[in-house]
């Protein structure tokens, strides 16, 4: 708390409602945006949306907490869906467990897939039977314990120090939610040459450029953050609607329009690839629908 305070007393200069809006990423979760929030009111003496992923009696929203992975797994089984493909009976391998890894394994497992792996810094677990989300969140969430607990709660699962190895677990579909550069290029020709047919990613940059030429050389679907986690900053800007319309939506609102972003994401990218003559490509799609929405943007308001 004393550390947040101290941090917005300086920030609250150079951020505001219409200005630039924080929101929480790794280590930065419900707690530290309330005690920001809260020293942002406190100087400023106003009730405003400069902050996203409150609590939801101070402004926040249903579904932000859920938002990045729940909006992962969308853009995903959009892809699955194009090519006659569903999540049912898929093998996930998820990396992180924290809210993406967390609600990315909870909507996969909703959608039939088996979930049989997740790791935090020190080391990862693999449960074959599938992942008891319940005793993760128990873990994460409750007592903010380490993963290597699961194992010890779970008959059949196990714990291996160290975080590579997970991509050594054979799989359908690998989603990394934890860091930058968890996957080189040599865990990427692992994944690959254990079936692995689709890539998501989660966290911010988690593969490593070779480790896409890897993906992309040997036809996976890889779908790249820039597109594939958009789903927490897109509920970011529902929460901020919803602030300054003074509304609250349900969850199922918020879920819907979550969903509805992610499907609209995944076309779009993919729709640029295809016209720029990269079909499959969604790396490339990804990079030139954004260029162009700002482009065109820029040309429209005279900046070029």
């Amino acid at each position: 708390m004393a550390f947040c305070q101290s941090f917005m007393t300086e920030l609250y200069r150079h951020i505001g409602d219409d200005t630039d809006v924080p929101a929480g990423d790794i280590g930065v979760g419900g707690r530290e945006i309330g005690y920001l929030f809260g020293q942002y009111k406190r100087i400023r003496d106003e009730h405003v949306g400069v902050l996203t992923g409150r609590g939801l009696s101070y402004g926040g929203s249903l579904a932000r907490t859920e938002a990045t992975g729940y909006g992962l797994i969308y853009i995903t089984e959009e892809a699955l869906k194009a090519r006659g493909d569903s999540f049912e009976g898929k093998t996930v391998v998820i990396s992180g467990s924290g809210n993406v890894a967390i609600y990315a394994c909870q909507k996969a497992q909703s959608l039939g897939a088996k979930v049989v792996a997740m790791y935090d810094s020190n080391g990862y677990i693999y449960d074959p039977a599938g992942i008891r989300l319940d005793i993760i969140k128990d873990i994460k969430e409750v007592k903010r314990g380490r993963i290597k607990e699961y194992a010890e709660r779970v008959e059949g699962a196990t714990y291996t120090e160290g975080c590579k190895g997970i991509w050594t677990i054979p799989c359908d579909i690998a989603l990394p939610c934890a860091t930058q550069n968890e996957i080189d290029a040599k865990s990427a020709q692992i994944l690959v040459d254990n079936g692995c047919k689709y890539v998501g990613e989660g966290a911010n940059m988690p593969s490593t450029l070779e480790a896409i030429e890897v993906f992309q050389k040997s036809g996976v679907v890889f779908l790249p953050a820039k597109a594939a986690n958009a789903g927490g900053v897109a509920t970011s800007a529902l929460e901020m609607a919803q602030s300054s319309g003074r509304m609250f939506w349900s969850f199922e609102e918020v879920d819907a329009k979550l969903k509805g972003i992610m499907v609209n994401i995944y076309h779009n990218i993919d729709d640029a690839a295809k016209e720029y003559g990269y079909e499959g490509n969604y790396v490339m799609g990804a990079n030139i629908a954004g260029f162009k929405k700002v482009a065109d943007a820029m040309m429209a308001q005279g900046i070029v």
